[in-house]
């Protein structure tokens, strides 16, 4: 539940520090007085949009924190996501400067918005004053009933397998419409497949062949120029190197017993003979492997000339065909399994089935859900003064489509005897107001979710069926922590806990403040919310009945 809410520099407010008990808390004031501020800063902390229109005139920043106490659920997602911390519970920041930039911390971690919001959603459920308004629209009846009878998943699979099953009707729709160039590029494709597969280049073959070619080539000459090295280092009949250098060392050796300062030359000369040696042990293998191989110069030569010529043809270079084979053949693949047409649609009609499965099982449930839906309202109904009227959820067949095989419609008799019909050409504002809040608690009760803020959604009702909005609210409030934004003064004593909202000015600055109320106070606002500008003692002892039924 919320703890703690602090606001500094948001909008008409500069510095407000807030703590909340469980039960029914509400909100009351002054119309004009910023009563839903509190819930707009609240849904900033929770990663609302916000920009620097929110930072109060003058300040550098808003700086909101909220605090929440958590359960295990809350508390493995903190963990998961790295913002547990060891005292346990949440804290949710959200800072905007006034260029518009924003910065997000969960627990003094830097968070994004999306994080906060995903926490959020787990953490505070609102119910905005206007909520009514979307009961009008099918999509929103739709998603509420999903929402309310836990059937989101499920949504998400039916919209997924139809997007899987229209994605290959598609296709298979396309290649009907071009089968003639598609069958032209298959063609093409063939072709140039069968090219490449007919010369088979292996992966660094052109590489290898084109060093085979150098080196065949060049034979008589490596053979030549290897023979001329070995012939000076050791087989010359004019003193080969290797011998005059073996008689110089043998001979400084002895030089070197008489006059130990040659010795350094000596052992430089050793090693320079046996590197000599082991070049004539190299020189030797080489000849020994190397031949003059006219034939295979010739196969090398043609295999080079038709690589060479193919990579021309297909302009890219000639190490690259290998890749090239294997692209085009992927390419040849796909559109081969594309232009089967009857495995394309024997695909199509596999997935169809998985698509009617999942709709029809969704169907099955959104029935389910939808019956009991209209039961608990029916009974709310009975409670909120409109005796007699029934609330009905419809499931239309439509034809199959992302969001399943019907549509809700939400259908109300707001009288007895009389037929239920869709809820916008029925309904009028008051009745709207009563269906709505009726649907916002019920669907409320269905979640964990475990505060619940209302913001003025039992405007357009008044009298007794204010009275039993009250109660639902605190009803409610003895499972859940439920904050509310009222003008109802019957819903404001049912409170367990009560703010004032009011606006003062200073200096020319307009200020909003809010006060939690003690019981004298309180029997104040009540008698302000019943009697206008003028407090009487008629409406302050109303005003105690009031709070003390």
């Amino acid at each position: 539940m919320l703890r703690t809410l602090f606001i500094r520099d948001f909008v008409i407010v500069d510095a407000i520090e807030l703590e909340f008990a469980p039960g029914f808390t509400v909100f009351t004031g002054e119309t004009g007085a910023g009563k839903s501020i509190l819930i707009d800063a609240l849904a900033l902390a929770l990663g609302g949009r916000g920009d620097a229109s929110v930072v109060r005139e003058g300040a550098a920043k808003t700086d909101i924190t909220a605090e929440f106490s958590t359960d295990e659920e809350i508390d493995a997602w903190l963990a998961e996501h790295e913002f547990a911390n060891d005292d346990g519970g949440a804290m949710l920041r959200r800072v905007i400067d006034n260029a518009g930039r924003s910065r997000a911390f969960i627990n003094g971690i830097t968070a994004t918005a999306a994080q906060l919001r995903e926490l959020g959603e787990m953490l505070v459920d609102i119910h905005g004053q206007h909520a009514h308004q979307s009961l009008l629209k099918s999509d929103a009846q739709r998603a509420l009933l999903d929402s309310q009878a836990g059937l989101l998943d499920e949504a998400k699979a039916v919209a997924a397998a139809h997007k899987a099953w229209r994605a290959l009707a598609k296709q298979r729709e396309e290649f009907e419409a071009n089968a003639k160039s598609v069958l032209l590029e298959r063609e093409r494709l063939e072709w140039q497949v069968g090219e490449l597969e007919k010369l088979a280049v292996k992966p660094g073959e052109w590489t290898d062949i084109s060093n085979e070619h150098s080196r065949l080539s060049h034979a008589a000459s490596l053979m030549e120029g290897a023979q001329e090295a070995l012939d000076a280092i050791s087989e010359s009949d004019s003193n080969p190197i290797l011998s005059h250098l073996s008689v110089l060392t043998l001979k400084l050796g002895k030089l070197a017993d008489i006059d130990a300062a040659l010795k350094p030359v000596v052992d430089a000369l050793e090693p320079a003979r046996i590197q000599l040696q082991e070049a004539v042990y190299a020189l030797n293998d080489y000849l020994g492997r190397v031949e003059l191989d006219p034939e295979r110069l010739h196969e090398v030569e043609a295999r080079l000339d038709a690589i060479h010529s193919t990579a021309r043809k297909f302009r890219i270079a000639p190490e690259d065909l290998p890749q090239e084979y294997e692209a085009l053949s992927a390419q040849l693949r796909q559109l081969a399994d594309a232009s089967d047409i009857e495995a394309l649609r024997a695909q199509e009609e596999k997935l169809k089935a998985v698509y009617m499965d999942l709709a029809q099982s969704l169907s099955g449930s959104r029935a389910r859900a939808g019956k009991a839906l209209g039961e608990a309202v029916t009974a709310a109904m009975q409670d909120l003064s409109m005796a007699g009227g029934r609330f009905d959820v419809a499931l239309n067949p439509v034809e199959p489509a992302s969001y399943g095989l019907e549509q809700v419609e939400f259908l109300v008799a707001a009288h007895a005897g009389t037929s239920a019909r869709p809820l916008a050409k029925v309904a009028s504002g008051g009745e709207l107001a009563r269906i709505s809040l009726a649907i916002s608690v019920i669907t409320s009760t269905a979640t964990a979710t475990p505060t619940l803020i209302f913001d003025e959604v039992d405007s357009g009702i008044g009298g007794a069926v204010a009275e039993v909005v009250g109660r639902l609210l605190k009803r409610l409030g003895q499972d859940r922590q439920v904050l509310c934004v009222t003008h109802l003064p019957q819903v404001a004593s049912q409170a367990n806990q009560h703010f004032q909202v009011s606006k003062r000015s200073t200096d020319g600055r307009t200020m909003s403040r809010i006060d939690a109320l003690d019981a004298k106070a309180r029997v104040e606002e009540i008698a302000r919310m019943l009697g206008g500008l003028e407090i009487t003692a008629t409406t302050r002892k109303h005003a105690r009945e009031l709070l003390a039924s």
